[in-house]
Formats: structure tokens, C-alpha cells, sequence
């Protein structure tokens, strides 16, 4: 019996809605799950709200023509994704070693999607439909907008509408872009003719009025001239920008407009079933890792180097109402299988819940790199009261045992925050917190537009004060990074010192993977911090990347020659007393590892 409570997948899905023809037919590297985690079904489900008939075909054979055919071919157009993740981030590690496992795809195989996945799927549909539009987005889409540094082949690429020949490109989150794009084309516009829509970005004949970077020919030829056009682009995206390629241009409009409380209120209030759809047998690691979280914001105003969130959700934080929280928490505690736990509550940032601007007309124009970094803004009201409020209406449900916050926190807003603070110690922790300082060497953190090393410190004597004053014995767990542009030997031992320090073992360290559209990736493809305007050291060899990660690991036992060496290449063995003597007797230990859960 088909369950018409998910959207179509199938021609006799189709069939059971009465409909004979498709609207919009998406296009998904992820499996089809039905959560508004997910920005295909999230999408999907906006535009079925205002009345478009939608299909979802996930993870199709790219190879096969038949695959893309199961509902025939749809009126307006067809909308592509790669998925959650970039398909080259998900298949390779930072070594470019192919990964075995796929978290958004049933059983977690890795396979289901191809490489470059837009791409892939585009040319595939541009053969089997001919002349109908197809319009890409998605973070693969979205962060490769531009020409762009590939660390995969490490050379730069041409923006991803040129060499996927898409008809357009949605970037950022899309909903207002494609709902009107949708719109138009539903009222007989040619998909040529739609070019000033905000949010997207289309191929042209001229600059059109843009801002003109260098063309892809130059950033490709002279890495001074990528750092330099990736500093006009980060600075001006509230402004459309042009880019040549040969004989054509790639017009990006300005961003679209942060959605409000009430519109993202309404797209979480759309009819998810909030489950994978039923024609899978297998688990879907992704899914079983959000199936009892809420979002309750997106976007951040960190401005983090390495991160790719402010270029994709933005720079402004949306959040919703609490009372749209509640509400989906309420219906979540329906489902038979809920056992009482909320298991996050939070968004790219848990502690930026409700985060606004004292004025919006000082943003106009300005040209931080981040709101908090070096110093919080003046502007940003980081009041905590909204977000201690839904934390404790949430756990006042009758339905809700526990309420956990595992998105990951800012310590330097929580500072700020002391009302915050103190309802997530005291409720919202389980054994273990995890946060993300990524290194503890203050000329590192500076590069990584992260906070000071003494502010982690404080933070984690706060947290142990209140643990003691409790009662309670809990853990933290600080995740690290390794080969990060700017990243040395000499920031590593520092770290790996504070560690010692601080009594903190470290289950994880992720290797820097240069991904599209951060500032760390251009500066590791020009050796150029391009918003400073000064060279930046890079580790590029395998050796020092495993010495680096062996500092930060240096309590396993393993790890004891390569420490050894890394202090003799340093100049630093006195350390090695500090580091290589009894270590291991000595470090806190945490009682299960935590897999490093970023949403970029």
C-alpha cells in the first residue's frame, strides 16, 4: 500500500495523488528523508505548501536514464542537489583517500552518489530532458558559485554553473529564491529571462551592472589575484558580482533576504512525517544521529575561518519563535518510539538561539570578518533570556524527560551569557560537552578567527567548578584540528601543553580539509590570508600532518616516537618531560569518544 503522507518517489505514488504530471521533480544525492534537516525535503515541502505538484527522485543511478524517467518528465523544471555535503567532501578524507562509509545513505554505504555530483546529475538530465530548465543549489552548488580553489584536483575550477550548464544556480538556503523562480516559470517566464532574482546566479552576455571580479582566467593564472578576488567577494556579497569565463559572465546577486521568525516558523511547521521514506529496509546513520533533534536556528555571526556556514546559511542568525519550537517538540513526543529525549536543541551554534542586531542600519556596509572575533561587536545583542526560556518550556513538557544541547556552544558568548550558562550546565549536559576550540595556541587562533586560549581555560574551570559544586563528574570533550593554514609544529606543542595543563585528553583531531568557499581553503591554495593582506605559513606534507595530529593525540602511547621527533624539530624537547613522561596517568578520561558532528 503506498503512504501518501511522504512525498512522491514513484509513478504509483504519483498515481495515489491523483496526479499525472510533476511540477518540479528534485533531484537528491541523499537518501529521501522526510525531516526538515534536510534541504531537499525541506524545499520540496515549501513548494508543495503552495500548491505545486513535487517529486523527490534520491540518489539515482546517474548512469542509467531510467533512473531519472520514474515520473516522467515534470512541466516546470527540475531542481538538483548533491545532498548535505559536498559529494567531494563526503567520498574523501583530507589524506584524498576514499571513504567507506556514507552517513545519508541506507546501510551507510558510500557509492550511491557520483563525484561532483551536480555535475554528474545535470549532464544526465540534460539528456534526458531535453530543453527543460534545470536549476542547481544545495551547499555543493551554492560554495562552488564562483571560480574556485578544488583541493581534489588542486587546481581552480570554473563556477559550477559553467561546467554543470545548468540554467541556473540557487545559493544560500533557496527557499525564497526558488519558491520565485518556481513562481515565474509557472506563469510562463523563460528561463532565460529570469535573471534578477536574489539568491541565485545566472550566465550572461556582460557584467550586467555587477561588481567585476577578475575573471576565472586570471585567478587561475596568479594565486594573488584569487586572494584578492575572494577578499571583494566576502565583502560585497550584499551586492551582485560578475565573473568572466572566456566570452561569458557569471552574474551572482546579492544574497536573498534572512527569512524571518514567522516564515521560518511556517516552513517547520509543514507536514513532515519526520521518517525515511518506507521503501528503505536499511538504517540511515544521518538520520539516526537528528531523528529526535530540533533546529532552532540557522546562520552565525562567528565567522570562523575554516567554516563555511556564514557563506551558505549567512552571516545574520534566524531564528524561530519559541512557541514553534514547543510545537514540534509536542509532535515529535507523539511518535510511539520517542523515549523522552530531545537529543540537541541548537543550530550551527546552540548558545546563538535569538542572537539580533541593536541597529540594523550599522551593519549596512560593514566589513568585519566576524561579529565576535577579535572582540564581540558593540552592535550584536547577545541576550540570553529567550534561550533560557525555551530550554525551560521544553523541559517542562510533560511528554520530554530530557533535554540535551549537542550542537556545540561558543565559551566565549557563554561568558556573556551567564543565565545560559548556568540552565546548560545544570540540565542540558549529559556525561560529556563538547566544544570546538580547534587549537589552544593564541597566533593559531588568531589566524582561525577563533577565541583566545585563556578564554577556553576559564571556560573549562568554570565548567569543572560547577561539576564540583554539584556534585557531578562529567567531562569535556575539546575538538582539535591539525594542518590548518597557519598551523606549525611550535601551535601544536603549545596545544598539546595546555592539554597536559588543563588535565584534558582529546578522543579526535580532524585533519584541515580545504573545502569550496571558506577563507582557510584560499589560503591554503595562495599561501595569502586575503582579508589581512599577509602571507600565511601552509603544512603541506603528509610528515608534518601526522606530527601535528600526533601532538594533539600525544598521550597514546603510539604516539610517543612522533612526539619525540616533533620536540627535537622544534627545538622543544624540555617539553618531553612534561609531555612523554607518565602522561597517560594523568589525563582526564572520557568515557566514550564523540564523532565530530559539524553542519557546514
Amino acid at each position: 500500500m503506498v503512504d501518501s503522507s511522504f512525498l512522491p518517489t514513484t509513478a504509483a505514488e504519483m498515481a495515489a495523488r491523483g496526479w499525472d504530471e510533476l511540477d518540479v521533480l528534485f533531484i537528491s544525492g541523499d537518501a529521501y528523508i522526510d525531516h526538515p534537516a534536510f534541504g531537499v525535503p525541506l524545499l520540496a515541502r515549501l513548494l508543495e505548501s503552495r500548491g505545486f505538484r513535487v517529486g523527490i527522485i534520491a540518489q539515482p543511478d546517474w548512469n542509467e536514464r531510467a533512473a531519472f524517467t520514474l515520473m516522467g518528465r515534470p512541466k516546470l523544471c527540475v531542481a538538483v542537489s548533491a545532498g548535505a555535503m559536498d559529494s567531494m567532501v563526503n567520498h574523501y578524507t583530507a589524506a584524498r583517500k576514499r571513504r567507506r562509509d556514507d552517513a545519508y545513505t541506507p546501510g551507510g554505504r558510500s557509492g550511491a552518489r557520483p563525484n561532483r555530483a551536480v555535475i554528474a546529475y545535470t549532464a544526465a538530465l540534460k539528456g534526458v530532458f531535453k530543453g527543460l530548465p534545470v536549476i542547481i543549489g544545495g551547499i555543493e552548488a551554492s560554495l562552488r558559485r564562483l571560480a574556485h580553489y578544488d583541493y581534489w584536483s588542486d587546481k581552480v575550477r570554473r563556477s559550477i554553473l559553467v561546467d554543470s550548464k545548468a540554467d541556473l544556480l540557487v545559493h544560500g538556503m533557496g527557499e525564497t529564491a526558488l519558491l520565485e523562480i518556481v513562481s515565474r516559470l509557472q506563469y510562463g517566464a523563460d528561463i532565460s529571462e529570469i535573471c534578477d532574482v536574489p539568491g541565485s546566479a545566472w550566465l550572461a552576455g556582460d557584467a550586467a551592472g555587477a561588481r567585476l571580479l577578475p575573471s576565472f582566467e586570471q585567478v587561475a593564472a596568479d594565486k594573488k589575484v584569487y586572494a584578492e578576488a575572494f577578499a571583494v567577494a566576502a565583502r560585497h556579497g550584499d551586492r551582485a558580482l560578475a565573473q568572466r569565463h572566456s566570452n561569458r559572465y557569471v552574474v551572482v546577486n546579492r544574497r536573498a533576504a534572512p527569512l524571518t521568525t514567522a516564515q521560518l516558523d511556517e516552513l517547520y511547521a509543514l507536514p513532515f512525517t519526520r521518517r525515511p521514506h518506507p521503501g528503505y529496509t536499511e538504517t540511515i546513520p544521518a538520520f539516526e544521529q537528528i531523528r529526535w533533534s530540533v533546529t532552532s536556528h540557522r546562520g552565525c555571526q562567528g565567522g570562523c575561518a575554516f567554516c563555511a556556514i556564514s557563506s551558505h546559511q549567512g552571516r545574520r542568525v534566524q531564528s524561530r519563535s519559541a512557541a514553534s519550537i514547543v510545537a514540534e517538540v509536542e509532535r515529535i513526543s507523539g511518535d510511539e518510539h520517542f523515549g523522552g529525549t530531545v537529543s540537541d536543541v541548537g543550530g550551527p551554534t546552540a548558545n546563538m538561539y535569538a542572537v539580533g542586531l541593536h541597529d540594523e542600519k550599522r551593519c549596512r556596509g560593514c566589513r568585519r570578518d566576524s561579529c565576535l572575533y577579535p572582540q564581540l561587536c558593540s552592535n550584536l545583542s547577545i541576550d540570553d533570556a529567550a534561550a533560557v526560556g525555551l530550554l525551560q518550556r521544553l523541559q517542562a513538557l510533560p511528554a520530554v524527560k530530557h533535554v540535551f544541547v549537542a550542537s556545540g556552544v561558543r565559551f566565549d558568548l557563554l561568558a556573556r551569557q551567564p543565565g545560559y550558562r548556568r540552565q546548560l550546565f545544570e540540565h542540558h549536559v549529559g556525561g560529556l560537552l563538547k566544544v570546538a576550540p580547534e587549537a589552544l595556541s593564541d597566533g593559531l587562533l588568531e589566524q582561525m578567527r577563533k577565541p583566545r586560549a585563556q578564554q577556553f581555560g576559564r571556560f573549562v574551570d568554570a565548567f569543572r567548578a560547577f561539576n564540583a559544586r554539584r556534585g557531578r563528574k562529567r567531562a569535556l570533550v575539546p575538538y582539535l584540528m591539525a594542518g590548518h593554514p597557519g598551523s606549525t609544529l611550535d601551535h601544536m606543542v603549545d596545544t598539546a601543553l595546555f592539554l597536559r595543563r588543563y588535565n584534558l585528553r582529546v578522543e579526535q583531531v580532524q585533519e584541515f580539509t580545504p573545502t569550496p568557499g571558506t577563507l582557510a581553503t584560499c589560503m591554503y591554495h595562495t599561501g595569502i590570508d586575503p582579508l589581512r593582506d599577509c602571507n600565511v605559513y601552509i603544512c603541506r606534507s603528509d610528515k608534518e600532518r601526522r606530527l601535528q595530529k600526533a601532538l594533539l593525540l600525544y598521550h597514546l602511547p603510539e604516539n610517543r616516537t612522533a612526539v619525540a621527533q616533533a620536540l627535537k624539530i622544534t627545538g622543544r624537547q624540555r617539553d618531553g618531560a612534561c609531555l612523554l613522561e607518565g602522561s597517560s596517568r594523568h589525563v582526564e578520561r572520557n568515557r566514550r569518544p564523540a564523532r565530530r558532528n559539524r553542519r557546514k
